[in-house]
């Protein structure tokens, strides 16, 4: 797998690049409007571009149909896919904490609060849409993949705001709002997990030779 998640990061050096500069800079824009912190939402989002870059790469090379012949199993390339796509929504989270530190230095008000807050937020937000995207990618062809990927951050947005209406009947979410939302990140994460197993029932049943 190791080998695999290198030949990924490799194709999408350039874009992972352009990614991280530009959060950065955003960052730093972000702070004259609104609080810096706020980016910590959009930049695990933005980070997981990348996946689906190497994804149709895939495609268009007809990698999927030489590496059967390799002594890696379907399930380690999905795996591969899923632990890349977490390891880029990290890389983003951590690359949206630089301008939050650098502006704390200048002794701008960004709290710990804050930080978790937008933090739970944008990690459930990307692996909500992960969870639905990702499968997807593997289902139908590159062109609706992506259409897909688009459409799959809108409804993970859309089901974030119904799990907090639940939670909201359980106890009063803006009295407890880190909670409620630490509640959200977890049950992203366990959807995370099963859409991995959901993926990997869907890549031994296509024929890719």
């Amino acid at each position: 797998m190791k080998g695999v998640l290198v030949k990924d990061l490799y194709i999408a050096r350039s874009n992972i690049l352009v990614t991280i500069v530009s959060l950065v800079v955003l960052g730093f824009g972000l702070s004259f409007l609104l609080e810096t912190s706020a980016l910590l939402v959009l930049a695990p989002v933005a980070a997981t571009t990348a996946v689906f870059i190497s994804i149709t790469s895939d495609a268009a090379s007809k990698w999927n149909k030489n590496v059967i012949t390799m002594p890696v199993s379907r399930n380690q390339i999905i795996g591969e896919k899923f632990l890349f796509y977490i390891l880029l929504a990290v890389l983003g989270m951590l690359t949206a904490l630089v301008p939050c530190a650098v502006i704390a230095c200048f002794g701008m008000d960004i709290t710990l609060r804050s930080l978790l807050l937008y933090g739970s937020i944008g990690m459930s937000a990307t692996l909500l849409a992960g969870g639905i995207s990702l499968p997807c990618a593997y289902l139908f062809d590159p062109e609706k993949s992506q259409i897909v990927f688009m459409m799959s951050f809108m409804a993970g947005t859309g089901i974030i705001t119904g799990l907090v209406l639940l939670i909201n009947l359980v106890f009063p979410v803006k009295e407890n709002i880190l909670l409620a939302f630490h509640i959200v990140l977890i049950i992203s994460v366990i959807w995370f997990f099963i859409s991995y197993r959901i993926a990997v029932k869907v890549y031994k049943k296509r024929d890719i030779s």
